[in-house]
This record gives structure tokens, C-alpha cells and sequence, in this order.
């Protein structure tokens, strides 16, 4: 069970209308901007180091590299690469990490950009990821040109992922969230880069979109 938890992480129902706005602080030039907020910076954070604990254990004592595919999964992968940290200190398997940074041009849509990612070499794990996972194409794309390298392993974490009927579920090792196809904004994920300072992640409103539309 707790593989299948780790696969698909805390799964949202499709009518999941989230949080209403009154309940949480954010941005006050974002008033009426967004619906409302679908999962809160702390069920974010609580998520993502229950990631950092699968990817601990499952890594041991081997050194990995991170791959941070910018802009969107910034604040993911310094979480969780802190908390990874964190769990290193307060027991005695310390997991080095070295973090690259990364540009990746999607062409699918405004939220299919790759984020986070953690691959490796013959001597090296390395462990791949993102804030969004939708179609997962720019992804295959990506770890068929790491799979040349002939790695020790890979692995891929994405915060959210949507479920979609052509999604490829065996892409992700370790899930956060999978969501309906809904278009959200907050934790560095943004609409025309717009809403990367919201902390929690929130549903964009018709009038969002409309005020930030290029």
C-alpha cells in the first residue's frame, strides 16, 4: 500500500472546489484574481517532505544529482532538497545532492514545462521531477537523452500531477498531488508570469486570466 500511496500520491477528486480565500492570507493585488485555494502552502510543505523520506530511503548512501528545470519547479526543489537535508542531519543516512539549474522550452502548453529532476551517471543516482505533469512528452523527451549517459538510476518527482487520458503514469516515481485538469497558479507556478509569489496553490479566475493574458 504505501508504494501505491507514493505513486499517486493524495489524490484530489474532480469536484474539489478548494479553499475559500477568506479562510488564508495572499497578495492583496491578487484580489479577485483567483477562485480559490486548492491545496495550502502547509499541505504543500508536509507533502514534500514526506517525498524527501521516499527519496532518503530509496536513494541510501549514494550521491545524486538534481536537475531544476526553471522557472516553475524552484521553490519544489529547494524544499525538497532542504528537507532531504534536514533528514540527513537528524539521522546517519546523509544523502549528498549536487543542484544544477536548467532551462527546457515546452511546446505542449503554459504548464507543461519540466521542473524538477533528479538523474545520474555510471557512478551517479540522479533524480528527475516537476511542479506539473501532465502528458509527460517534454519529460520522455528529456530522460531518453539522460538514459545516453547510461545512468545508475533515475527517478522522477512531480509535485502535481494531472490525470489525463493520454498521461503515462509510469513517468513519476513519487507524486505529491494528483489533481484533475484544472489550471493552477501559486508555489512558482504562473500564468504569464504572473502568481510565482502566491505561497499556496490556488485556481486563477476568469478575471485573472483576462487582467494577465498576453
Amino acid at each position: 500500500m504505501e508504494d501505491a500511496g507514493k505513486k499517486r500520491g493524495i489524490v484530489i477528486k474532480d469536484d474539489w472546489p478548494g479553499y475559500s480565500l477568506e479562510l488564508f492570507t495572499y497578495p492583496e493585488h491578487y484580489h479577485h484574481d483567483i477562485d480559490s485555494v486548492y491545496i495550502p502552502h502547509g499541505v504543500v510543505m508536509d507533502r514534500t517532505e514526506r517525498l524527501a523520506r521516499y527519496i532518503r530511503d530509496d536513494f541510501a548512501d549514494d550521491n545524486i544529482t538534481v536537475l531544476c528545470v526553471l522557472k516553475g519547479g524552484y521553490k519544489f526543489c529547494a524544499d525538497l532538497m532542504e528537507f532531504i537535508k534536514v533528514l540527513g542531519r537528524n539521522s546517519n543516512k546523509y544523502l549528498e545532492t549536487r543542484v544544477e539549474f536548467i532551462r527546457l522550452k515546452s511546446y505542449l502548453n503554459d504548464q507543461s514545462t519540466e521542473d524538477l529532476h533528479i538523474i545520474g551517471s555510471r557512478d551517479l543516482s540522479f533524480l528527475r521531477g516537476k511542479a506539473i505533469v501532465d502528458t509527460g512528452k517534454t519529460m520522455k523527451a528529456l530522460l531518453k537523452h539522460v538514459g545516453t549517459f547510461e545512468p545508475k538510476m533515475v527517478k522522477v518527482a512531480g509535485l502535481l500531477v494531472k490525470r489525463a487520458a493520454n498521461m503515462d503514469e509510469n513517468l513519476t516515481d513519487y507524486v505529491g498531488f494528483e489533481i484533475p485538469n484544472r489550471f493552477v497558479v501559486g508555489y512558482a507556478l504562473d500564468y504569464n508570469e504572473y502568481f510565482r509569489d502566491l505561497n499556496h496553490i490556488c485556481v486563477i479566475s476568469k478575471t485573472g486570466k483576462q487582467k494577465y493574458k498576453v
